[in-house]
Parts: structure tokens; C-alpha cells; sequence
């Protein structure tokens, strides 16, 4: 067939077309007329602040209905994602020097949690596909030094739960998830949250169980549990009745201020009544959106094995832009001015950041940096080749799918084919937009 009957694909938005439209998600977070009612009482009561379960009962009921979700786990309660991961390393106590093996492809709060322990964060790499920890690479990364593997369950992706374990109970190494952004995601038939020697998860507005401000930590382990209690609770909440005689003379006021607020415990409750629900929902459209771009050749949704059920806070794609001869800000400008709005989520590897870098830093002073000089570490120019390919050529978007909304699947797979469709002009457009370098003097 002749080039010319081949039909041109519709104008870009970007050069001056007509954009497919907006995506628009169901409302959420959503909060019941009964946890909104509840929450209200609670106001009303004056229940504005909680030392533990004996005071405020509320906070009992919410971390049963936790620990029942988690499989009969010990549960902290705390004011935010980052506060139960700092309370599980204080449980576990990796302090002092200890090193912790995890990703560098994360939210800080993945890693400050350690650096506020004076432990060393050591960075290895993550798998390309989806920019999890990969296991293969911590081995190689273990020392003398090293007590714990941390694991970010990001963007909803389990980790690979059963390796990290393995390798964990050879090297004897404590094992901790950060699951704040993967509240019931499975893989294997086990639950993020319900492998780790302790689990901290985020549960902010925006996250898949949403309070206001809030997150918990779960354990198997009950001294872990009141260890951690103690960093961040009042008294380390020794009122509650059941705190280790062995632990009750040091037990005193020395803490981060890492409670609950009553009401935010009341949310966690209702909450958990409805995530699986929003869950099903969430795994059902990304499910949908796959199939919708079975023909995409350079904008990929992760391949999962059998057993991987992700929980879709974000949807992470990975594009091959070495192959489509256009960057990915190119592609993430054209997907924008259709209406999808991505963004690479991790702007560099953490290790990277200046304020990790005590050999040559110059700005306001930050407790870590001694910790990091005492150990003689270096991030500097970490290889990490999987975490740079990723910074250069993943997208992530928001996917707030918690209710019917198919049409908004098909609309972005719409988006996503037009964009492809309209590479060979994206290249032209890429080209003429690139700087031109001045003339170099002889």
C-alpha cells in the first residue's frame, strides 16, 4: 500500500491539535457516613489526643482490626508512615553504625528512618522491570556490619518477599518492609507487612488506606513492639499493662512524639472495612488498561509473574526511549497535553542527594553526617545502572481507580497509542527544540 493512503494519526496536542481530554478519577479518598460520624463524636468529646490503648480505647480497636488484617502481628499506631519505620528500627535496634542494605529508588523516608538511627543506608540496585530491591544484588553488599535488609514495596509492587527472607535467615539479618505505598498487596499468597521481622506503613491522605495523617507498625515479635513503643510513645506506653519488666527502667518522656491522634485511629478502623474492596477495583482497571495497550511498543506496564498481586497505588511505566528516538520528558510532555499527567516519581538516586555527602557538604548542619564520616562511606557516582535507567525512562502516574470508571481506562490507553502513533513528528519536534551549541573558538 502506498504511504499516502495510509491514514496520518490525529495531530498532537502538543504541536497544535486537539487533545484527547483529561483523565479524571472516581473521588478519593472517601471517608463513610459512619467514620465521618465517628470522627465527629470524637471531636465533640474532646478526644483530641491519645497516650495508648488504655486511654483512648479507639486506638485498641484500631490496631486489632489491624492485626487482624496482618495476621494476628503486634501493632504500633503512629502519627505517619515514617514514624512506624523509624519505630521498627528502634524495635529492632539498628542503631549506632549498624548497616542496613536497601534501595536508593525510593521516597527519602524509605531511607531517613535509618539515617535518624545513626545506621548506615547501603545502596544496591533494583530490577530494571519494576525498580524493586533486586535480592541478587545484596549478597555482594553484606558486611560485618550488616543487621538488616530494608525492602520498599513501591509504587504497590510486593517485593520479592520469599528471597529476601531466604537470604535474611542465611545471613541472619533482620528483614523490614516499608509498605507505605502497598497496603495489601500479595505475592505468593503472602501479604506485604506479614514477612518482615517489623512493617511500617504510611497511611496519609493520599495513600491506598487513607486517615489524614497517620500509619502504623506491625511485628511478630512482642519486645520489638515495646521497644518501639519506646522511641515514640508516651512513656512508651507502659500504662497499657504488659511492658517487659526488664524494659520498665527505661522507660521515660526521652521520645519523638510519634502518637496517633484519636480520630485518625478511628479512620484506620473504618478504613480497613473498604480497602479490599477499592483494591479489587484498583487490580481490575490496571488489568483493563493492559489489555487496551496490548499494541504499545515502547510504553510498558511491568510483566508480573504468577503469584504477584500489586496494589496499584501508582501505575509505573517503563519507556524505551534509547528504541523510540525521543527522551522521556518529550513523551511526558506529549502525554500531558493530551491528558495524562506522568511524572518520573524518583528524580535521582537517593545516594546522590548533597546531603549524604559529607566530604564536600556546605549546607545547614544534618545529625547524620558524623555517622556517615565514622564509617568512611562514599556515595559518590554509585554505578546503580537499573536506578539510573529508571530515573532517565519510568513514569509513574496517580491511579485512584477505586470505583467503576472504564471509560477513563480506555481514554488513557487512547493517549498513550496517539503519542506512539506520532513519534516520527515527536523526533522532529525533539530536534528542532534542542539547544544549539555555540561555535567553539580555535
Amino acid at each position: 500500500m502506498s504511504s499516502s493512503l495510509v491514514p496520518a494519526a490525529p495531530k498532537l496536542a502538543l504541536l497544535g491539535g486537539t487533545s484527547v481530554g483529561p483523565i479524571t478519577y472516581p473521588k478519593f479518598p472517601t471517608f463513610t457516613d459512619r467514620a465521618i460520624g465517628r470522627t465527629a463524636e470524637m471531636l465533640r468529646a474532646g478526644k483530641l489526643f491519645g497516650l495508648g490503648r488504655k486511654h483512648v480505647p479507639e486506638i485498641g480497636e484500631a490496631e486489632e482490626v489491624i492485626s487482624r488484617y496482618h495476621g494476628g502481628r503486634h501493632v504500633l499506631a503512629t502519627s505517619s508512615g515514617h514514624a512506624a519505620l523509624h519505630s521498627a528500627l528502634a524495635g529492632l535496634e539498628i542503631c549506632c553504625g549498624d548497616e542496613v542494605i536497601t534501595t536508593p529508588y525510593t521516597w527519602g523516608a524509605s531511607i531517613s528512618c535509618i539515617l535518624h538511627q545513626n545506621a548506615i543506608p547501603v545502596f544496591v540496585d533494583v530490577e530494571r522491570e519494576t525498580g524493586l530491591i533486586d535480592p541478587a544484588q545484596i549478597e555482594a553488599a553484606i558486611t560485618p556490619r550488616t543487621r538488616a535488609i530494608l525492602a520498599v514495596h513501591l509504587f504497590g509492587q510486593p517485593a520479592n518477599l520469599q528471597q529476601l527472607r531466604a537470604m535474611a535467615d542465611k545471613h541472619k539479618l533482620m528483614l523490614i518492609e516499608d509498605g507505605s505505598q502497598a497496603h495489601g498487596a500479595e505475592i505468593d499468597g503472602m501479604r506485604v507487612g506479614t514477612v518482615g521481622d517489623a512493617a511500617g506503613f504510611s497511611c496519609m491522605g493520599g495513600k491506598l488506606l487513607a486517615t489524614t495523617e497517620s500509619g502504623y507498625m506491625v511485628t511478630p515479635h512482642e519486645r520489638v513492639y515495646w521497644k518501639g513503643a519506646m522511641i515514640g510513645q508516651h512513656m512508651g506506653r507502659s500504662t497499657d499493662g504488659g511492658m517487659p519488666e526488664d524494659l520498665k527502667p527505661y522507660r521515660d518522656s526521652l521520645v519523638y512524639t510519634y502518637r496517633v491522634a484519636p480520630f485518625n485511629a478511628v479512620l484506620l478502623t473504618e478504613q480497613f472495612a473498604k480497602l479490599d474492596a477499592e483494591l479489587a477495583e484498583r487490580r481490575r482497571h490496571a488489568d483493563l488498561l493492559r489489555r487496551h495497550l496490548v499494541g504499545a511498543k515502547y510504553l510498558k506496564l511491568p510483566h508480573y509473574a504468577a503469584g504477584v498481586k500489586p496494589s496499584y497505588h501508582l501505575l509505573s511505566f517503563t519507556f524505551d526511549s534509547e528504541a523510540a528516538g525521543i527522551t522521556r520528558d518529550t513523551l511526558a510532555a506529549a502525554l500531558k497535553a493530551e491528558g495524562l499527567n506522568a511524572v518520573g516519581y524518583v528524580p535521582s538516586p537517593i545516594s546522590d542527594w548533597p546531603r549524604l555527602h559529607w566530604q564536600d557538604y556546605r549546607g545547614p548542619r544534618v545529625s547524620w553526617l558524623s555517622a556517615l564520616e565514622a564509617a568512611k562511606v562514599d556515595y559518590r557516582n554509585l554505578p546503580l545502572p537499573n536506578t539510573r535507567w529508571r530515573v532517565a525512562n519510568a513514569l509513574e502516574t496517580g491511579f485512584d481507580m477505586v470505583a467503576p470508571n472504564e471509560p477513563m481506562i480506555a481514554r488513557m490507553a487512547e493517549i498513550i497509542l496517539k503519542v506512539e502513533a506520532n513519534l516520527d513528528v515527536l523526533r522532529e519536534y525533539e530536534r528542532k527544540a534542542a539547544p544549539v551549541m555555540p561555535a567553539v573558538r580555535q
